[in-house]
């Protein structure tokens, strides 16, 4: 009997095609790597769309090889796809020009504010400015700006997400838990924006240039002939629809409930819960579709989160890289030592990770800080400070998220790439003063979406039956008390201090330097 899932997981840096049973267990895995995007002028961040297609065929074919993995064990299908990165397609699904990925920079300036009572109603709530900051921001208003040939042939505008599933099926549709982005897309109805919504205004799209949209759990299609034959994958296989990276990750991890929040630590770092209701914990920052139907992901990120770790590794770790080569051991066990070999609370020294400014908390001038030098600091304090800043930082988003949503938060599950350093979960676990665990596979992303696969195939119930049946603990990481009280005070009386003190700099600084 058919009862294993498939996950292609598609990801900044490689696409992972994932075999799990219905218990949670990852059978075989394959994964191919490629470079994350190509720049052709500061600041933008272009990959050919075909490059994620390409890579899920080979990695297919790899897995096929695999001997555990028998074709006629499958039952379903299911994608999860980084967010935000966006692809122009003709009627045959051609893409007409290269992805927009989402860490691309460029803006759209001077386009007309809005008007009318939208305008006057953003303009009385102080929100002007973060409306025109959308707009600035949104991949459509820019190609229709700058490419107005290339918008006029556009058949479809689609989320990556999107343009894999018209590879997958053979149908321009999408999962309503892959929408997030520059869209006028309605987080609340988890359908497109009603015809008087203000994100038509914003972001002029015509609707039919969008995809179907088909609800977490349901059928996207079946897999095409043409995709089996790229893929190996049978065909008529369904393909149910899942979510975004993220979302997935938190189902994946196990935190269905508001009081399990899940801390990614990738390249964007996030800290999520899981709700029924509708709530912006910041203002205009809707929470994102979860990978249950119309539940919400409370979300509070920090750009450039753990990319601030790769950078530092790059710019200061190369002793690591060398002596780990040689010992033939993986860098991150070296890089745990060195953060092991400060003391908590890095001897006074204290980093603000703001490496990149958010929307409206913090403010799009705010910069990066480390405050507390002194001449016993090494580069090993500035990685530990490094840790613990993006765990404050986290941590401040807890607080903002319990107080606007009345859940406190007793759990912690950890996913990502610096999930995997016992350093920074021991941290991260006294710095919250909360135990703090592992999913029971790294793959948590791959996971969720295999059990949106599981649910609508009905090999489970429902979600809560799936993540008690695929979802379990890793390792667990326990607070230590003493440490906690050197955090909660560095946290208190320093970390919550330092933005308000240094944002009048910030902005003296982006009105010198910023043109």
């Amino acid at each position: 009997m058919a009862e294993n899932l498939l996950s292609i997981d598609v990801g900044t840096q490689s696409v992972r095609v994932l075999l799990f049973d219905p218990r949670g267990k990852l059978i075989a895995k394959s994964r191919v790597a490629y470079e994350p995007y190509y720049s052709d002028a500061p600041g933008l961040a272009e990959q050919r769309p075909q490059l994620y297609w390409e890579s899920i065929g080979q990695a297919c074919q790899a897995l096929w090889e695999k001997p555990a993995v028998k074709k006629d064990s499958i039952a379903a299908v299911a994608l999860t796809t980084q967010r935000a990165s966006m692809v122009n397609v003709d009627t045959k699904g051609e893409p007409l020009r290269p992805a927009i990925i989402w860490l691309d920079q460029r803006r759209t300036e001077g386009l007309p504010p809005l008007g009318g009572v939208w305008g006057t109603l953003f303009a009385v709530a102080g929100a002007s400015e973060t409306v025109g900051y959308l707009q600035a921001e949104a991949e459509a208003n820019w190609i229709r700006t700058h490419q107005p040939e290339i918008w006029k042939k556009t058949h479809k505008f689609l989320f990556l997400s999107g343009y894999l599933t018209y590879q997958l099926t053979g149908r321009f549709v999408d999962s309503r838990g892959c929408q997030v982005g520059y869209i006028p897309f309605d987080y609340k109805s988890q359908d497109w924006e009603s015809k008087r919504g203000w994100k038509w205004q914003a972001i002029p799209i015509d609707p039919k240039v969008l995809p179907g949209l088909i609800t977490q759990g349901q059928a996207l299609g079946e897999i095409s002939a043409k995709a089996s034959e790229a893929t190996g994958l049978p065909a008529g296989l369904p393909v149910i629809a899942a979510a975004a990276d993220k979302a997935c990750e938190v189902l994946g991890s196990g935190a269905l409930e508001p009081h399990v929040a899940c801390l990614s630590y990738g390249t964007t770092a996030t800290i999520n819960t899981t709700h029924d209701k509708y709530i912006e914990v910041i203002p205009l920052i809707p929470p994102y579709p979860a990978a249950v139907p119309m539940l919400y992901n409370f979300e509070i990120q920090i750009f450039r989160g753990y990319w601030m770790v790769s950078w530092f590794k790059q710019e200061f770790g190369l002793r690591e890289e060398r002596i780990a080569a040689e010992k033939g051991v993986e860098p991150e066990v070296l890089f745990d030592d060195l953060v092991k070999s400060v003391p908590p609370g890095s001897q006074g020294l204290v980093l603000q990770p703001y490496w990149s400014p958010g929307l409206r908390s913090p403010g799009p001038e705010a910069r990066g800080a480390i405050i507390g030098f002194g001449d016993v600091h090494t580069r090993a304090h500035i990685y530990r400070a490094m840790l613990e800043g993006l765990a404050y930082a986290l941590r401040e988003g807890r607080d903002r998220t319990e107080k606007r949503s009345g859940v406190k938060v007793t759990d912690l599950r950890v996913a990502g790439g610096g999930s995997q350093s016992d350093a920074a979960m021991q941290l991260t676990a006294d710095i919250f003063g909360l135990p703090t665990a592992r999913p029971h596979v790294y793959e948590a992303s791959g996971l969720g979406a295999a059990i949106d696969a599981a649910v609508g195939i009905k090999i489970h119930p429902d979600f809560k039956a799936a993540v008690a049946e695929m979802t379990h603990l890793g390792d667990v990481f326990e607070p230590n008390t003493e440490t906690r009280q050197i955090y909660d005070r560095l946290y208190n009386e320093v970390y919550l201090k330092m933005y308000s003190k240094l944002k009048p700099f910030y902005q003296v600084i982006r009105e010198i330097t910023v043109k």
